[in-house]
């Protein structure tokens, strides 16, 4: 259950997912330096919406595409912080994919082994395939990669990273309730 899962705040403490018991959460990876960052705008517009009727938003930055989230996690964290003004939480960076993907990502992708994709995620994905990256199977394709999780703990959906936060809005809404 993904409430078993522990993470690493980006001062270093870990803590479980325990914490987010009862609240629907959006779980994604991310970069600062990718062109999807502008994201960040439309998660934080979702996450000023619902925070308050119990949703939550994890924020993992991760490395493993192009090298997009270079920096320390406290860099992260600020940059996120002074250039989106979000107040998620940020969490300590973490790779995705491979040997050292976290045991979260491992769960999450095999609970949701296929995101939910539109015409710009199979052009994405074209063009990811013409520089070498695999977009088949399970393996996270790129940053921005979203997985929605009910207050059960149960992953109801992973979104390709071209799935715009906006278009989770009624979707969460629905879980909310």
């Amino acid at each position: 259950m993904i409430y078993d899962f522990k993470v690493k705040k980006t001062n270093g403490e870990e803590i479980l997912l325990e914490k987010y018991k009862g609240k629907v959460l959006l779980i994604v990876n991310t970069a600062s330096g990718c062109g999807f960052t502008p994201q960040y705008e439309g998660l934080q517009k979702i996450y000023d919406e619902y925070k308050d009727k119990g949703f939550e938003i994890l924020d993992f930055p991760c490395n493993q595409f192009f090298q997009q989230a270079p920096g320390s996690d406290a860099e992260l964290s600020s940059f996120c912080k002074l250039t989106y003004g979000t107040t998620f939480e940020t969490f300590a960076k973490i790779e995705v994919n491979g040997e050292n993907a976290s045991d979260l990502y491992k769960f999450l992708k095999s609970e949701a082994p296929q995101a939910e994709e539109d015409e710009e995620s199979k052009l994405l994905y074209g063009k990811l395939e013409d520089l070498g990256f695999k977009t088949d199977g399970e393996d996270i394709k790129w940053n921005f990669t979203k997985f929605l999780v009910d207050k059960n703990g149960k992953i109801i959906s992973r979104f390709a990273p071209t799935y715009e936060p906006k278009k989770l809005a009624s979707i969460i809404n629905d879980l909310l309730k």
